[in-house]
């Protein structure tokens, strides 16, 4: 008998899942473990892999929204039988009934040279790129592995005028469809807005923790360490000591969680995302670096996997590589507490009764009232400038 593939879950919550593009075409041999079909969830779009070894036979489900479970293709020996039953038509709203007259759309991609089987090489990322901003895969050249077309060649693409445009009027609208992931950043973060929340805000000397991270760096060559790193492995450790912020909040109970699992902001380019460094208290600052690196890589390369996404307890948010002084960041539901963090800069303070330049680093912590008091988050925020200002105590 034929093995059914069904459309997996991914993640906790994970109702449903969008078909990119198959990476197979009917009658092709698979092997376990083999890339098969592109999906994007609301958290990420990765390549999901075969689970079973033969030929495939069906194609059940070309592309669109599937939900969770349902058979969209079959597996088995070379000439098995495979029989489908097609659901029931979905009656069309009567706005689809008047648009029948209309002529169909041309097929997304054009076959073109430098593909496989018709089909041009390019990543899950620099797809969904071109797609909402209406590039043609097959006008670009790919710089990636075997010429794989990748987002950067994408994005260089779109700053080349067309050879042959029209012009476009200069009040003409650009309409670009939300993606599953802008569709969820969009829903996550106005939840956010109804918690009642309150900011907390410190100045931090960070001249101790600057030459951590020179030492760090002198002593570990082959990892990039930086100040979100040191960030992370005092966080990490103040988590710990400070178990009530450690906490998300539900409608019965507050869920205390035994580790620190701490998730750094990332502005990837299909939209803001939170790799989590887990059981990061139990990690050293290279290690942390380690991680860190590896699921920002992965999240600017749209690599990530759902797992990566999950079990996050707390929240760091640097945009002081943006020359950005302070910020208040959002709420990341369901966590109780998002650290949001600007750039180091010099400032005349006031040491021994003489002003003194010092690096200073202004921090302010967002916190989900419901769960977290206001001097349970001060005492936290107390405890990450201790350890900034002297980092030993943290480690």
């Amino acid at each position: 008998m034929p093995t059914e593939v069904k459309l997996p879950r991914l993640g906790q919550g994970m109702e449903s899942g969008t078909i990119i593009k198959w990476l197979k075409s009917e009658g092709d041999a698979v092997q376990k473990g083999e890339a098969l079909y592109e999906l994007d969830t609301d958290k990420v779009t990765q390549e999901v892999e075969a689970e079973a070894t033969g030929v495939l036979l069906k194609i059940a489900v070309a592309e669109g929204e599937v939900p969770v479970g349902e058979t969209i293709a079959f597996i088995g020996k070379e000439g098995e039988m495979v029989q489908v039953t097609a659901p029931a038509p979905k009656p069309k709203p009567e706005t689809e009934k008047k648009k029948t007259d209309e002529p169909k759309a041309e097929p997304e991609e054009a076959p073109a040279s430098g593909g496989t089987n018709g089909r041009i090489k390019a990543s899950p990322l620099a797809r969904r790129i071109a797609r909402e901003r209406g590039i043609e895969l097959a006008s670009l050249r790919g710089t990636g592995p075997d010429g794989r077309i990748v987002a950067e060649d994408v994005e260089r693409g779109e700053l080349k005028p067309a050879a042959a445009a029209a012009p476009v009027s200069s009040g003409e609208i650009e309409s670009r469809p939300l993606s599953n992931i802008r569709k969820t950043i969009a829903r996550r973060l106005t939840q956010a807005w109804t918690v009642p929340a309150f900011q907390l805000t410190v100045d931090v000397d960070m001249t101790r923790a600057n030459e951590l991270v020179q030492k760090q760096r002198e002593l570990n060559p082959d990892v990039r360490i930086t100040v979100t790193d040191v960030l992370t492995k005092v966080c990490a450790t103040a988590l710990v000591r400070h178990p009530d912020m450690n906490v998300q909040y539900t409608d019965d109970a507050l869920l205390a969680f035994p580790s620190a699992d701490v998730g750094i902001a990332v502005a990837a380019p299909q939209g803001l995302v939170v790799p989590v460094v887990k059981n990061a208290e139990r990690m050293t600052i290279a290690q942390i670096a380690g991680v860190r690196g590896d699921l920002v890589s992965r999240a600017r390369d749209n690599k990530l996997r759902s797992d990566d996404l999950e079990g996050g307890t707390f929240t760091i948010s640097n945009l002081g590589m943006y020359d950005v002084d302070q910020f208040i960041a959002v709420l990341n539901p369901p966590q109780a507490s998002i650290l949001a963090v600007g750039q180091t800069r010099d400032m005349v303070v006031p040491r021994g009764g003489e002003p003194t330049v010092l690096p200073v680093m202004t921090m302010t912590i967002t916190c989900d009232h419901r769960a977290v008091d206001g001097a349970t988050g001060a005492a936290f925020l107390k405890t990450i400038k201790a350890f900034l200002q002297d980092p030993g105590l943290a480690l």
